[in-house]
C-alpha cells in the first residue's frame, strides 16, 4: 500500500472523530480534529492528562492556524516562520472564542509549523492543523515508534500512521511567540 493511502486513512479517522498516532519532528504524537471537542477530550482521557494544560496544534504552514490565532505583528510572523535547527512550538495569543478544550486555562494557544514530511503531508491532506500532543500517558516518556505507541495505548487508538519520528526523540522547545523567550527546553 502507498503512503498516500495511509494518509487518507488517517484523515478518515480524524474526520470521524477518531484519535490517531503519527510521527512528528520530535516524537510520536497523538492527534485529532481540533474543532471536535469530544475527540480532544477523548484524546486527553487516553493520555490521562488534565484539560487545564491545553494542547498543541501542528500545521504545515502558518496560515492554517488563522482560525485560532489573534492577528500577529510582522515581527512575530517573521520570528515564528524563520527556519530553526530544531522544532519549536510557539505560544501565541488566540482569538476570542477559541475553544477551552484547546487552550485549557490559558488565553494563548501553542502551535508548531511542522517540517516532518509525514506530519506536514497529513496536515495538507486534512486541510488544516491537527492536535499534537506526545504519544504517552501523562508523566511517562513519549513514544518514539509505532511499537511503543501500541504498548502505551493497547488498542485504544483509532489509527497509527507509521513513519520515523524526528531525530531528537524529545518534545519540542516551547517559546513565547511575542518575545521569543524559552518556556521549556
Amino acid at each position: 500500500m502507498t503512503v498516500r493511502w495511509h494518509l487518507r486513512e488517517a484523515v478518515r479517522h480524524i474526520s470521524s472523530g477518531g484519535v490517531i498516532a503519527y510521527p512528528t519532528d520530535t516524537v510520536y504524537g497523538l492527534g485529532c480534529n481540533p474543532y471536535d471537542g469530544a475527540a480532544v477530550l477523548h484524546l486527553l482521557a487516553l493520555k490521562q492528562r488534565s484539560t487545564a494544560h491545553g494542547v498543541i496544534l501542528i500545521g504545515s504552514k502558518l496560515e492554517q492556524f488563522a482560525p485560532f490565532l489573534a492577528p500577529l505583528s510582522k515581527t512575530t510572523v517573521k520570528r515564528i516562520t524563520a527556519a530553526s535547527r530544531s522544532p519549536v512550538t510557539w505560544v501565541l495569543p488566540c482569538r476570542e472564542g477559541t475553544p477551552a478544550w484547546l487552550t485549557g486555562r490559558h488565553h494563548t494557544l501553542a502551535v508548531r509549523i511542522t517540517r516532518h514530511p509525514v506530519a506536514a503531508a497529513l496536515c495538507e491532506l486534512w486541510g488544516g492543523p491537527i492536535v499534537s500532543t506526545s504519544a504517552n500517558l501523562h508523566g511517562h516518556h513519549p513514544a518514539t515508534s509505532p511499537l511503543q505507541v501500541r504498548k502505551a495505548f493497547n488498542g485504544k487508538l483509532d489509527y497509527i500512521l507509521h513513519g520515523h519520528a524526528g531525530a531528537t526523540n524529545v518534545p519540542s522547545t516551547i517559546r513565547d511567540g511575542l518575545t521569543g523567550k524559552v518556556l521549556r527546553h
